[in-house]
């Protein structure tokens, strides 16, 4: 016969409790309402960033087609996708085939490589100011090449090969001389304008002692420009882009861990550190190849990433995004460069400069009132 105390106990005994007090269901149910909302978060956020790669690859995709049709010979928007698709007649074929494609091209390959570029910057190192033409990359870039090009007469690829190796260079450069058990953005930044300072002094110094033809040539290309582009010019970038862009989506797994600090990202497994370095040295490749194709377009690498950041609420990672406001940027800018002023060319980065320096002044005042330096 059972012992009726002992029953009366077992069934006293209250039920396990969760960590607040509250009961087993409770909290489990408080769980799943959790994650649901946050799987809510995430497919929004989804959507969001697909609908806004995609408004920007069309508008970029509208600018291409008009940027082939008008012209001293206008062609109509419709003739030109019958080219591309394999039609038209022969005439329109060479204009768009072989004077207009290879521009508009290497427009979006140079501003798609300079947006990414600029958005890997400045989100790694969590600074505005924090851009390849503004920190000295460009700059180093502009130094070789105009070295190469007054002093040892180099031209084509190898001047090109020369511009990418400088920005490599001066990428280095800049890291060495701000590390401190680390790199840290605002250090990075502040060294970057030293050395693009410096680097800026050799090329104009070598400016001043050059021909004046070869000082129209090299100001030309410091300028930024894709008058006479073909497609000489547009398969290196293509091959570097191809091998660059893949590389950068791979490193930057680790970019939303960096965004919250060093010492968080090592608590989720990141080394933050070689992260870092391999994030950035992705950046500079990327401004490198793309400096060497078209010279130092001024602020697409500046402005590309707030862009996509203003369409895109949220601090998460905005490469893909970046780089399709750079190539519409620059599409933009070299559609305006080519048609803005009758009988005239101007150069791409003339008219990124009139875009990009009122902002960067804007910016400047910003961060003066809330009190503090980007």
């Amino acid at each position: 016969m059972s012992d009726p105390t002992a029953t009366s106990h077992q069934t006293a005994t209250p039920p396990a409790r969760g960590p607040a007090g509250s009961p087993p269901r409770v909290c489990e149910a408080a769980l799943a309402e959790a994650a649901r909302a946050v799987a809510r978060v995430r497919r929004r956020g989804g959507r969001r960033s697909l609908l806004v790669g995609l408004a920007l690859a069309l508008a970029a995709f509208a600018v291409f087609a008009v940027s082939l049709s008008v012209g001293e010979m206008v062609i109509p928007v419709g003739d030109v996708l019958a080219t591309l698709s394999g039609g038209g007649e022969p005439g329109s074929r060479f204009v768009i085939l072989e004077l207009r494609l290879p521009r508009a091209l290497l427009a979006v390959l140079v501003g798609a490589g300079f947006g990414m570029a600029g958005g890997v910057f400045q989100t790694v190192l969590r600074n505005p100011l924090a851009s390849p033409d503004i920190i000295g990359i460009s700059s180093g870039a502009s130094a070789a090449a105009v070295t190469a090009s007054m002093v040892f007469a180099v031209s084509g690829l190898a001047l090109s090969a020369s511009a990418l190796a400088g920005a490599l260079v001066a990428g280095t450069l800049i890291y060495v001389l701000a590390w401190r058990k680390g790199v840290v953005g605002a250090r990075l930044v502040l060294v970057g304008l030293g050395v693009g300072c410096g680097l800026n002094s050799l090329v104009w110094y070598l400016m001043s002692r050059a021909e004046v033809t070869g000082a129209q040539n090299a100001l030309l290309w410091l300028t930024g420009s894709l008058n006479g582009r073909s497609w000489n010019q547009v398969w290196p970038q293509v091959t570097a882009l191809a091998v660059l862009v893949p590389l950068t989506l791979v490193a930057a797994r680790t970019l939303r861990a960096l965004q919250l600090g060093d010492d968080t990202a090592s608590g989720l497994g990141a080394r933050a550190e070689q992260s870092r370095l391999a994030l950035l040295a992705c950046g500079v490749a990327l401004a490198g190849v793309s400096t060497a194709a078209a010279g130092p377009v001024a602020f697409v690498a500046f402005v590309a990433a707030p862009v996509a950041r203003m369409l895109l609420p949220g601090r998460g990672a905005v490469l893909p995004h970046a780089a399709l406001a750079g190539a519409l940027l620059v599409l933009l800018a070299d559609l305006a460069a080519q048609h803005a002023l009758p009988g005239t060319q101007l150069p791409v980065g003339v008219v990124t400069s009139v875009v990009g320096a009122p902002y960067l002044l804007w910016l400047l005042a910003r961060a003066n009132r809330v009190g503090r330096g980007g």
